[in-house]
């Protein structure tokens, strides 16, 4: 008999909804099309797709020309950062060293192959980052004849903090700098109104609304003039080449429609359950701290914790994992690495503690917390 598995790795991916599975499903089946055909197939297929783009831009609170379908954040990320540096609109980029790896590896490769200048904001101990900081750093560009990319993440991954991004976006603004936000984390749990926030781009991955793998998408705000993401075909309005991903496109934009709609319930359970297991493992796990500001500005659904030393630390996502507990270190990037992830090593977490990550899901209940502490509790005397 199999070990009943309790699923806390939601932020890494979150599991299909059925409902979204069916709709593929029946896509699949019926529309095989493809949509840059000008047959009756291939135009049944591209009216899905722009209906997809419709629901998806009303549900953002942005025009379905400013949204373009892609495989998802990393691919957006990548897309952003680089176009602007390839077309010599920036020559300045300011982030954070708590991003994703999408964007941090991104813009350390521009540094070294393009010579572009990556300035780091601050950030205290909890990894809220010092927009006092990201001011300073824009007024120096004041008087230059190029603009300067600012990319900082709305949802932290592994610490579950929230960025003022309505702040972030009226400093942009200001300084007449570019604001990409990688949103992967919030799309679906967090209210955005792309229009109200006047931000230049963000990123998208459906599978962290409960849809597909391998579909996302890039918002591109209107007024500006983009060019080719990905050369190739005509796609997307010959901003990125590659026939489209029909069914993941219509399974991502029913996902979305499904994750909004239920948002403030969904975060509301979330809330709850996320206190209830922090309380308990208070409780048992002596010397325990919380990473990020937890208790703040903070995404319902991730509690990231830090474990004190214990003979069973370094093994303790595998012991976890023995007893049908998956969480994870950190990103879903980093699961399975040895090493420490960066983000931690930014917050100057010690190296004899452990961290892990729990990343609740709507499927999610109360007795599954109640046995992730037992699970904790046992795993930590038995050693």
């Amino acid at each position: 008999m199999s070990t009943p598995r309790i699923y806390l790795d939601n932020a890494a991916t979150t599991p299909m909804d059925a409902e979204v599975v069916d709709l593929m499903a029946e896509t699949m089946r019926q529309c095989y099309g493809n949509p840059s055909s000008i047959h009756f197939l291939g135009r049944e297929t591209r009216i899905l797709i722009e209906k997809a783009r419709k629901t998806m831009a009303a549900l953002l609170g942005c025009a379905p020309s400013e949204l373009f379908f892609t495989s998802g954040g990393t691919e957006s990320d990548n897309m952003i950062c680089r176009y602007l540096v390839e077309q010599g609109e920036v020559q300045r980029i300011i982030s954070s060293k708590l991003e994703h790896h999408a964007i941090t590896h991104t813009l350390e490769n521009l540094a070294h192959l393009r010579g572009i200048r990556v300035d780091w904001v601050k950030h205290d101990s909890r990894g809220v980052l010092d927009l006092e900081d990201l001011e300073s750093l824009l007024a120096q560009d004041q008087g230059s004849s190029h603009r300067t990319l600012v990319t900082l993440m709305h949802g932290n991954n592994e610490l579950g903090n929230l960025l003022d991004i309505a702040r972030v976006s009226a400093l942009c603004q200001s300084y007449q700098a570019f604001f990409h936000s990688d949103t992967v984390q919030t799309v679906g749990h967090v209210p955005l109104n792309l229009q109200e926030l006047g931000i230049h781009s963000i990123s998208g991955s459906a599978h962290k609304f409960y849809g597909p793998k391998g579909v996302g998408f890039i918002y591109l705000r209107g007024g500006h003039s983009w060019g080719p993401l990905i050369q190739g075909g005509s796609q997307e309005r010959n901003m990125r080449g590659g026939t489209e991903n029909l069914a993941g496109i219509v399974g991502m934009a029913r996902a979305l429609e499904k994750a909004i709609h239920s948002m403030d319930e969904r975060r509301a359970r979330m809330v709850s359950l996320r206190e209830r297991l922090r309380r308990g493992l208070v409780e048992v796990i002596p010397d325990l701290d919380f990473n990020g500001d937890w208790s703040g500005s903070c995404l319902p659904h991730i509690l990231s914790l830090s474990f004190p030393p214990h003979p069973k630390g370094e093994m303790l996502l595998i012991n976890l994992d023995i007893e049908g507990v998956c969480a994870s270190g950190g990103s879903a990037c980093s699961s399975g690495a040895q090493s420490r992830s960066h983000v931690m090593e930014a917050l100057g977490m010690h190296p004899d503690r452990t961290a892990v990550r729990f990343s609740l899901g709507s499927k999610n209940t109360e007795e599954e917390m109640d046995q992730v502490v037992q699970i904790l509790q046992k795993i930590w005397h038995q050693a």
